[in-house]
């Protein structure tokens, strides 16, 4: 019996070997795998980067084709427009020197387009054209300060309403507190404020307690306007090829007080040089 048993003992061994080599095989499959892999993913991933690389490339080449294009297209139509433009004028003023030299009465005949209205406004603009090309020279003080003046009121921003309103509401209130207005409510529950004289909603004259305090845009637009004025005088005299050098000795209090003085060393330098060395040296008599 046991011998019996020996046959079927090597059938299963033999049966084992047969299987061992198919339960390996799955394993070497796998590891070839892992081996393979990586590199064909690497080698997919730098495809696909050069492709979308490329793409890039082709997106700005045609981007910056298309903007060339369009700074070409709008040189031209500048240019085109330009050469319109002066066609036109000189159009204009060849027919304008035609009708001119065909009618001697072709400026008193184009007026009557023009109302009275129209006639005055432009004779005072013209007016004014002149007197400001006239007072362009330094004259005097007074004249300086009332041209700074006006160009100052020409340059104001508009009024701040909603700011005015608010700071008028406060003086009232304030004003309320201290007695000097009163309040009244009409039937229709509308307030406001009165003085002793009947006044509505005014303000009564008080005496200035010099405690106003300005705001920072303010005081900031006071600044500006004084730098930009003193830039435009340093490039003013700059143009005029004057240096504010005060390395040297100060002997003025203002500006006009040292160019009186720099004219007077000009014309009298040459014959108080000496007197004023011989004081310097103390050897004067």
């Amino acid at each position: 019996m046991a011998d019996a048993a020996k046959p079927e003992e090597s059938t299963s061994i033999m049966a084992d070997s047969s299987k061992a080599p198919s339960d390996e095989s799955p394993v070497d499959q796998a590891s070839a795998s892992t081996v393979v892999t990586p590199a064909t993913n690497a080698k997919s991933a730098l495809a696909a980067r050069m492709e979308r690389f490329k793409a890039l490339q082709a997106q700005k080449e045609s981007g910056r084709k298309a903007t060339e294009k369009e700074v070409r297209d709008a040189e031209d139509r500048s240019e085109r427009m330009a050469k319109l433009s002066k066609l036109a004028n000189a159009n204009e003023k060849a027919s304008y020197k035609l009708l001119k030299s065909e009618d001697p009465d072709f400026e008193r005949k184009r007026n009557w387009d023009y109302t009275v209205e129209e006639s005055e406004s432009w004779d005072k603009r013209q007016a004014k054209k002149q007197r400001n090309r006239d007072n362009v020279a330094f004259n005097d003080w007074r004249g300086e300060a009332n041209k700074v003046y006006k160009r100052q009121i020409r340059q104001m921003d508009k009024v701040d309403l909603e700011s005015y309103a608010a700071q008028r509401a406060e003086k009232l209130q304030r004003q309320v507190e201290k007695g000097l207005l009163s309040l009244v409510e009409n039937e229709d529950g509308e307030v406001y404020t009165v003085d002793k004289e009947g006044r509505i909603n005014t303000p009564v004259d008080e005496t200035y307690t010099f405690d106003h305090k300005p705001s920072k845009e303010a005081l900031d637009k006071l600044v500006d306007d004084l730098e930009k004025g003193e830039r435009a005088r340093l490039k003013a005299r700059a143009a005029r090829g004057i240096n504010d050098d005060d390395s040297g000795d100060v002997t003025y209090i203002n500006q006009k007080n040292k160019q009186f003085n720099e004219k007077l060393s000009r014309f009298y330098n040459r014959y108080t040089t000496e007197i004023r060395e011989s004081f310097e040296r103390g050897t004067a008599i």
